[in-house]
């Protein structure tokens, strides 16, 4: 199969080198699409690749038929609508790590400039003014750098601002003092930070809660004199806030790079000549735009090919030590689900999912939602997948837990899947053998070992003598071959069950023929 990769916004060559030179991936370049000719055209595409230009909305992620993922070089997502891509199954991949440098190096720039003056000086330089006095600036050496943020650009400016010999306080709510004496800084509370620093850089995502984080009374714990930093995300400090700082002397300086409407040309920080501006460089060097096109660029071979992607935005980023050790168990979580809901054959409400022994310590997010898949899969067909099927689970009054014991029942390893309806619940129990890969293991309280694939027929029946010949009989009647068999009893003349494996499907006649015989309670068609 060929997939078809649209890259609308420009990308440097070298940046798609690994598409060019992946098997069965066709590439268009259409960097000049307007938003009418993307509508028209989405729905011939796999996979999307955008920058910031490309605004990949609701109704574009609804026309796009056929998209499986949409990759952004770069950090934020700001411009696609995640809930409408999580809804239709699409997942979004990122690149966080391609423009940490580049992000960290063009803010301490900014730092520098700030303190020396160095843009406002150079432009009086061009307007033929020699005024040496009025740019006087000030030594980093000794200040107090406060970090809001410190994740990896965050941790990189403040490991940048100790070569220049500042003091670092730095606010995050996953900072342990422990990792603060490491990296030679100090940990502090918000307002700590706020009060503390002569410079204060922001490097947060923006949330709902981090909107506007720098506001009016923000600025009334800072030292007078303070100087602001943004290369991070537009809309966490309050830009009204921060023009009124200034003109009353609070605020020193701020330099910026970006803001809450981009383009930003028009708002009146930009008369104000304590302020330095750059139209949202951080990320804006060669070998930034270069990393981050690489990295979404494997990012969208490895989903295309079926493996498990690196930076996913609208999935739990899951580290790849522990990927590996679940990834196994994906397949049987799904096979597990789709017979559950085979053999439940009626509309559930609740979906529970346990975990015993190894599989107790480990991350079992995507293992739970591949289940789920294989569930949802029997109602909602193809369109369900790993990215919506708890969100569509949700959205169909559906209720999913987990639970986990260390416990091994007799296994090392064991998955358990229960799904309740109006009759009542069914339970179905699997588990990944060294050397076997997949069993079936128990299905409601009765033993088996099967694998779980192609076509199973699950008969509840009576425990009495010539049960087992009559269904042989009766299977060979319709021409029906049994591969294997499995039979379990509760006690002896009490109920049992039989699992077959049969070469093909059981047709509709044929299983209500089954169902007429003598000591048959039950007969389900399974087909995995």
């Amino acid at each position: 199969m060929t997939y078809r990769v649209l890259i609308s916004d420009p990308l440097s060559e070298e940046g798609i080198k690994p598409l060019r030179e992946a098997e069965n991936i066709e590439i268009v370049k259409n960097p000049g699409w307007d938003e009418t000719e993307l509508l028209e055209n989405i729905d011939q595409f796999d996979a999307l690749l955008v920058r910031s230009q490309t605004q990949v909305t609701r109704p574009l992620l609804e026309k796009a038929a056929r998209l499986k993922i949409v990759g952004r070089a770069g950090v934020g997502v700001d411009n696609i609508d995640l809930d409408a891509a999580t809804e239709n199954g699409i997942i979004v991949v990122n690149a966080p790590n391609g423009n940490t440098n580049s992000a960290a190096e063009h803010t301490v720039a900014m730092i520098m400039s700030l303190s020396r003056n160095i843009p406002q000086a150079f432009h009086a330089l061009k307007q033929k003014q020699w005024d040496r006095k009025r740019f006087v600036g000030v030594e980093l050496k000794q200040k107090t750098l406060g970090v809001v943020g410190l994740g990896r650009i965050g941790a990189e400016v403040a490991k940048r601002a100790k070569g220049q010999r500042m003091n670092v306080i730095a606010y995050d709510p996953f900072l342990t003092d422990e990792k603060a004496e490491q990296m030679g800084i100090k940990r502090g509370t918000l307002e700590e930070v706020l009060q503390a620093g002569d410079f204060i850089t922001v490097h947060t995502p923006l949330l709902k809660e981090t909107r506007h984080l720098i506001n009016a009374e923000a600025f009334e714990l800072m030292k007078d004199g303070v100087q602001i930093v943004n290369c991070a995300r537009g809309g966490i400090i309050d830009e009204d806030a921060l023009y009124d700082a200034i003109v009353s002397g609070k605020v020193a300086g701020a330099a910026l790079d970006v803001f809450e409407q981009e383009p930003f040309t028009e708002h009146k920080l930009l008369t104000l000549p304590e302020v330095v501006a750059t139209p949202h460089l951080g990320a804006s060097t060669v070998e930034a735009q270069e990393i981050v096109a690489v990295d979404v660029s494997h990012d969208v071979i490895r989903f295309l090919e079926g493996k498990a992607v690196r930076h996913p935005v609208n999935l739990p980023s899951i580290p790849s030590e522990a990927m590996h050790q679940i990834e196994p168990y994906f397949y049987l979580a799904e096979k597990l689900g789709t017979f559950i809901i085979d053999l439940a054959n009626e509309v559930i409400s609740e979906i529970r999912i346990s975990y015993s022994g190894d599989l107790s310590e480990i991350e079992s997010g995507p293992v739970t939602r591949n289940a789920v898949k294989g569930i949802l899969k029997r109602y909602l067909g193809s369109r369900v997948n790993d990215v919506n099927a708890l969100y569509l689970a949700d959205r169909k009054g559906i209720t999913v837990s987990e639970s986990k014991r260390s416990a091994r029942k007799g296994f090392t390893n064991l998955i358990t899947i229960e799904v309740i309806g109006a009759s009542g619940s069914r339970k179905v129990s699997g588990t990944l053998l060294n050397g076997l890969g997949p069993r079936l293991v128990r299905v409601d309280d009765y033993q088996v070992d099967a694998t779980p694939e192609g076509h199973m027929v699950v008969i509840q029946h009576i425990d009495q003598p010539g049960v087992i010949g009559r269904m042989g009989s009766a299977f060979a009647e319709h021409n029906i071959n049994i591969a294997t068999m499995q039979v379990d009893r509760s006690d002896v003349g009490g109920n049992a069950i039989m699992l077959l494996t049969i070469d093909r499907h059981l047709e509709d006649k044929a299983l209500a023929e089954i169902a007429l015989l003598d000591e048959i309670k039950s007969v389900t068609a399974i087909d995995l």
